[in-house]
């Protein structure tokens, strides 16, 4: 019923807006399944840095044969600064920190992102209203509830990383949101993922990362998704949020993303839902609708 709801609120958004905010919220729900598969054969470092760099070099090219201009120095600079801290950063040191941090924790870490997130967002005078506080501190809640069934084990290490990891992500978004001028539409989340890309590309080869595994017809499809699904669709279309929603409702992903994943566990892999889960997805389904419901009020008292 929850679930009905949640896309009654959500009828009302711009269809543009709505069909981005499914796609992050499906797309990057089914990834960590197809990132486990990959790092079977593909190193961290090495599985995402080739990633958006195939992505990015993917959309450039579309872009370029649409007849788009080619980003100027300082777009490439801005552009590249994002990307750097986004996916260099936000990406790299979250698979970093997993080898410290249990997936339990990761995931309440994850959730802290849209309150960081709109509180960088106030800081250049965009503050959350009281509705939009109330949906984000029910989606925290409703996430911390959804993964307390794991374990919650972590060394100092991995804390720090994951925390320099959320920082990073949620900084570069600010400001690429509010602050730094990027190439206009498709080439500037080219220039995000090329030069994000090369980036881990060459932490990769510093590292000295192997294959780790027989490279698999299913770990390269799973490459092959996260290049087309996980990058070209879903990263672009969370760009595209934080040009058009309030950063919260963009952010709403670090909530509705562990729902996603356990709804494929339950219809795809035979898993059965706890009372535990079914209450936590139904405050997270609640704190989207309030989310949306707000951003609906908003633009109501600003057309006013």
């Amino acid at each position: 019923m929850n679930l009905i709801y949640a896309f009654s609120a959500m009828r009302h958004l711009p269809r543009k807006v709505l069909f981005a905010l499914l796609t992050v919220y499906l797309v990057w729900g089914s990834t960590y399944f197809a990132i486990q598969v990959a790092l079977k054969a593909f190193p961290p470092f090495m599985m995402i840095g080739t990633r958006f760099l195939v992505a990015g070099a993917i959309l450039y090219a579309w872009q370029k044969w649409r007849g788009a201009a080619t980003p100027t120095l300082r777009e490439w600079r801005d552009g590249g600064i994002v990307g750097i801290l986004m996916l260099g950063g936000g990406t790299g040191l979250t698979a970093v920190a997993q080898q410290y941090v249990s997936s339990g924790l990761t995931a309440v870490f994850i959730a802290c992102s849209p309150m960081i997130l709109s509180g960088l967002s106030g800081l250049f005078g965009d503050w959350p209203k009281r509705r939009e506080w109330t949906g984000i501190l029910c989606g925290f809640v409703g996430a911390m509830l959804l993964a307390s069934d794991g374990q919650f084990s972590a060394q100092p290490l991995g804390i720090l990383f994951l925390l320099g990891a959320i920082l990073c992500w949620d900084v570069g978004s600010i400001l690429s949101q509010k602050k730094l001028k990027m190439a206009a539409g498709g080439m500037g989340f080219a220039s995000e993922m090329l030069v994000g890309g090369l980036f881990l590309f060459i932490i990769s080869l510093f590292k000295g990362e192997q294959l780790t595994g027989e490279v698999t017809i299913n770990a390269v499809a799973a490459w092959a998704y996260l290049v087309v699904a996980g990058s070209l669709l879903a990263f672009t279309a969370y760009m595209y949020l934080l040009s058009k929603v309030p950063a919260g409702l963009a952010a709403s992903y670090a909530y509705v993303n562990p729902v996603i994943a356990v709804a494929l566990g339950v219809v795809f892999g035979g898993e059965h839902l706890s009372m535990r889960e079914m209450l936590a997805m139904s405050i997270i389904l609640g704190s989207v609708i309030m989310m949306t419901n707000a951003h609906k009020k908003n633009k109501e008292q600003a057309s006013t």
